[in-house]
């Protein structure tokens, strides 16, 4: 026979839930249905003057998959992840490394680092795009060269992925740091005694012992990669010469649901980037068995 559970247990458990409901509605609210309803619209064609959705099936999928801007945009959003990702984590993994040593003034360079990741990306954006004008820009004038730097298509989307490491350095540093705080000295101490450089250090006790933490900064790092948007939208202009090498497939989805009132067919493009970072993201959870240490 069943123990009735006691008035504590179910005061505790009404509690609990009242404590995570506002969370709950939260996520539901604003993450689940929003994704269910946006999945939903990818099936219709919007009507004329933006009512009266139409019943399409997978006519939307058809045309994505067929139309050449999409598969521009997505090539546009990996190269600036494969850009932003790697350098940021490498360059915020060396930082948070060095920082975690009693050096004189950390706790300044520390804030110094973090600090781009609370400016409003507007500023970012205007600071920026003083430092790279072509005519009066400070990159250009320090160094004493002539270089479009957000104009010229071979090369626009590298310098948006160059501010993206800059913003989000600070970001990773910081949960680097955490994690560091987990690791002993004693394991530093010993390898020191044992003749350990600092490179041996890092890549036989640092890397393994935060393995886990470098996993989420680095699968949490390429989905939002893959959904740069703003940075494009308030340096790229629609006159400037390398826009369709700059689009993002997130800057399409905007461009399709909010300035042509497509909100079916921008809705289908959303989808299939979220299907890409499911993939992306479940490649990475199945190789991460072989690296990280969670012991």
């Amino acid at each position: 026979m069943k123990k009735k559970p006691s008035s504590r247990q179910i005061s505790e458990f009404v509690w609990g839930w009242l404590f995570i409901l506002p969370t709950m509605l939260g996520l539901i609210i604003l993450n689940i249905y929003p994704m269910i309803d946006t999945i939903k619209q990818s099936f219709y064609k919007t009507g004329d003057f933006g009512k009266g959705n139409k019943f399409v099936g997978l006519a939307n999928y058809e045309k994505v998959f067929g139309d050449s801007e999409v598969w521009q945009a997505l090539a546009n959003t990996i190269k600036y992840a494969i850009v932003e990702v790697p350098f940021s984590v490498v360059i915020a993994l060396l930082l948070a490394v060095l920082l975690n040593k009693k050096l004189k003034g950390r706790s300044f360079f520390r804030t110094v680092f973090f600090l781009p990741m609370v400016v409003a990306p507007a500023a970012v954006a205007m600071v920026w795009k003083w430092l790279y004008n072509s005519n009066f820009g400070l990159i250009n004038n320090t160094f004493h060269i002539k270089v479009n730097w957000i104009s010229d298509p071979k090369i626009a989307i590298y310098s948006i992925a160059v501010i993206g490491i800059w913003s989000v350095i600070g970001y990773n540093m910081v949960l680097f740091l955490a994690g560091l705080q987990e690791v002993p000295r004693d394991y530093y101490e010993a390898a020191s005694l044992d003749g350990a450089n600092g490179w041996q250090q890092l890549k036989s006790i640092t890397i393994p012992l935060i393995s886990p933490t470098l996993f989420f900064v680095i699968v949490t790092r390429i989905i939002a990669g893959m959904q740069v948007f703003d940075l494009i939208y308030m340096l790229i202009d629609l006159n400037n010469p390398a826009w369709k090498k700059t689009e993002s497939l997130v800057f399409l989805f905007y461009k399709y649901s909010f300035q042509q009132s497509k909100k079916g067919y921008g809705a289908t493009v959303v989808v299939v980037l979220l299907a890409f970072i499911l993939i992306l993201t479940g490649i990475q959870l199945i190789g991460q068995k072989k690296w990280v240490h969670y012991e």
